[in-house]
């Protein structure tokens, strides 16, 4: 086993120097798109390349996968892997807003085995190991226990007229940050309805899961991590109570936008 409070000075280190760039904090930065709508900053490589070598000293046996690197298919022979998103959130990021999170989860045989978000700009680090429950700066998370749908709360700007039974609360940039809330029973719950990556969700799913929420993907179906295709159909995390009815509600929009 690692040492995790190693690893947890390394994520905390990330998020010092994206911070040292981040403009909430009065600093400049250079940032472009990738794609149309698709920001990314000089502080996402510069964080990602300090990950990289820090975490590859930590542990030389496991891949390597983040959003900010060519992904390397030879990953998939591997039974230890890095799920690295180095700024989750960067359209927040680039804004001066807070709402964004360094992520990075180790995955073993393609289940998360850690997680840590660390999000300076609200001081916060989230922390989870399997088997072992989640905390958010050090003190354990236990999530979203609510047993109805109706009124349930969602991290969102504005809900469609389907959804109008439930509750919009505040929706921070980074989905990672989304799928914590739920984990520290800020809301009830979080779906996507699109294509996402490992990277984005890898960490945060487990602190999910280790506070006791359930975690799906859109259709309802168990996630796994360091596939060929590193991506699935959207997310889904929320009370154990309400995820069939979540699935349900979910289903009809799920299956006209796979």
């Amino acid at each position: 086993m690692i040492d995790r409070h190693h690893l947890l000075a390394i994520v905390r280190e990330a998020g010092r120097i994206a911070v040292s760039r981040w403009p909430g904090a009065g600093h400049a930065l250079h940032s472009w798109d990738k794609t149309p709508g698709n920001p990314v900053s000089e502080a996402d490589l510069e964080v990602d390349r300090f990950l990289r070598r820090e975490l590859g000293r930590l542990l030389p046996s496991a891949a390597w996968l983040s959003e900010e690197t060519a992904d390397d298919k030879a990953r998939t022979a591997s039974g230890l892997i890095w799920l690295v998103d180095p700024i989750d959130g960067t359209r927040d990021f680039v804004r001066g807003r807070p709402g964004w999170a360094v992520s990075v989860a180790l995955v073993s045989a393609g289940r998360p085995l850690i997680g840590m978000l660390a999000a300076p700009a609200r001081a916060e680090e989230w922390v989870a190991v399997a088997g072992q429950g989640a905390t958010r700066n050090g003190v354990p998370l236990r999530a979203s226990q609510r047993t109805e749908f109706s009124g349930a709360r969602v991290p969102t700007h504005s809900l469609p007229r389907d959804d109008s039974d439930l509750v919009a609360v505040d929706q921070p940039n980074s989905i990672a940050l989304r799928i914590a809330m739920v984990a520290a029973d800020e809301a009830d719950l979080v779906a996507t309805l699109r294509w996402g990556y490992e990277w984005d969700i890898a960490a945060a799913t487990l602190i999910a899961r280790e506070a006791g929420a359930e975690v799906s993907d859109a259709f309802g179906q168990p996630l796994a991590y360091n596939k060929h295709d590193p991506r699935d159909f959207g997310v889904l995390v929320c009370s154990p109570a309400i995820h069939a009815a979540a699935v349900a509600r979910l289903a009809e929009r799920a299956a006209a936008l796979r």
